[in-house]
């Protein structure tokens, strides 16, 4: 299959190995800017949109945070198998942007969006709806999704897009500290502002260290002014990390797509009009409490409680913040596209395709000869942050690499024969799917 990837005015034409989930890929690039207003670092927004989406329906985007390995990390993001489960289920684009910040630079000229960077995402947006063939990109609602610097970020764009943005999620940041302070202009704190569902997710390491104890306690005292504003704001401290990103995911896709089911509009209804979102059915938790309760059960003011959407998700939320991951119990689909040659020293390469798994991720394959198991591909590597996972997770929240290739060799394959070959796709919690259709091989 192919796809197709513009970097700024030119037009490349990049051909996807089998491995690389149906989609394309869509890029623009903008250089250092001198003029005032402007973002004085380049940029790079890589987009993917799924195969087959008519119109697409909101922009998931994925925000790294400071320095140059994190600005560097958002290369990739466009390229997570799992977060594009999460923008095709809702026929959402995922964004991936790579902010080209020096390693010894000033953060604070990108992850204060009214330095530029909120300038650069319009630009970006516009450009990529003209070259990708959807216009409907320009006017789309967000999700913004960001770590660190980049949470600081979207807790700024949430002042100045309110009516655009379904959800955040804030990964180990928060600009509240910073204006709170006196630090950087104070924002525009509206009503609508207030209402846009929110998710903060500091790691429990962070409380009292030297370097990101101002997170997390600007991150508590960001909750608690805003709680009693009435904003839509749920405290999701994970008990497992520190300022790294670990299995966060696993709460963060599942409040996104609570939110994006209840906010996206109708078919057929203005596309960049979202719903209220729906708080009736919203569960509260006490600040640092693993429990939660409905609103006719919590005791006290509902403003000290944090906010979480839904009976569904406040499960969700109880067991994030006592183990620092959401179980799955759903296997995956079976991959596609399998297919075997017998190369020229007689060994058999087995490729397939295979799409992401939404709740965990894919941890790896089994590939079946005959029926019979005869190999398996795991990552290389174990990760440090969690679930081995097949395509391998940074301290960002994002792929080392966009999608290693989907391959298996048989060394020792069998003759005599047409030979059958079929692959089974793990996900994280270790789940098989049902095993593909079958690619066969000649003696």
């Amino acid at each position: 299959m192919s796809g197709i990837v513009r970097f700024g005015f030119a037009v490349v034409l990049l051909v996807l190995s089998s491995g690389l989930t149906a989609g394309e890929y869509f890029e623009v690039h903008y250089p250092p800017s001198t003029e005032p207003g402007e973002l004085i670092y380049g940029v790079k927004y890589t987009l993917w949109i799924p195969e087959g989406v008519k119109q697409v329906r909101g922009v998931i985007v994925h925000q790294h945070g400071c320095g140059a390995g994190a600005c560097k990390s958002g290369e990739f993001a466009a390229y997570d198998l799992q977060w594009q489960e999460l923008a095709r289920k809702w026929d959402c684009a995922l964004l991936g942007p790579s902010i080209e910040q020096g390693e010894n630079s000033n953060c604070r000229a990108w992850c204060d969006p009214r330095n530029g960077s909120a300038r650069a995402l319009l630009n970006g947006l516009r450009d990529l709806s003209q070259k990708s063939g959807h216009p409907e990109i320009e006017r789309a609602p967000w999700c913004l999704w960001g770590h660190s610097g980049g949470a600081f970020w979207s807790t700024l764009m949430q002042t100045l897009y309110p009516e655009r943005i379904a959800a955040i999620w804030l990964r180990s940041g928060t600009a509240f500290y910073a204006w709170d302070s006196g630090e950087i202009p104070l924002p525009n704190l509206t009503v609508e502002a207030m209402m846009v569902p929110m998710i903060s997710n500091p790691g429990i390491k962070e409380d009292g260290d030297q370097k990101f104890g101002r997170i997390w306690s600007g991150s508590v005292e960001m909750f608690q002014q805003y709680r009693q504003r009435g904003a839509l704001l749920g405290f999701a401290p994970d008990p497992l990390s520190g300022h790294d990103c670990r299995e966060s995911r696993a709460l963060a896709i599942r409040f996104f797509d609570t939110c994006l089911a209840a906010r996206l509009p109708d078919p057929g209804s203005d596309p960049a009009a979202l719903k209220p979102m729906p708080i009736e059915n919203a569960w509260y938790a006490r600040l640092l409490s693993d429990q939660a309760q409905s609103a006719d059960r919590f005791e006290g003011d509902l403003r000290t409680g944090g906010w979480l959407p839904d009976p569904k998700f406040a499960e969700a939320w109880k067991e994030y913040v006592q183990t620092g991951n959401v179980a799955d119990s759903t296997p995956s689909e079976a991959p596609t596209e399998v297919a075997a040659k017998r190369l020229p020293d007689g060994t058999v390469e087995v490729t397939w395709s295979a799409r992401g798994d939404l709740e965990s991720g894919l941890s790896g394959f089994v590939v079946l000869r005959n029926g019979a198991e005869v190999g398996t591909v795991n990552p290389e590597k174990e990760s440090p942050l969690g679930i081995n996972r097949w395509q391998a997770l940074a301290f960002h929240d994002t792929p080392t690499l966009k999608q290693p290739a989907m391959k298996w060799i048989d060394q020792e394959p069998a003759t005599g024969g047409d030979v059958e070959y079929q692959v089974i796709s793990l996900n994280g919690a270790g789940l098989k799917s049902l095993p593909s259709a079958s690619g066969f091989v000649t003696k």
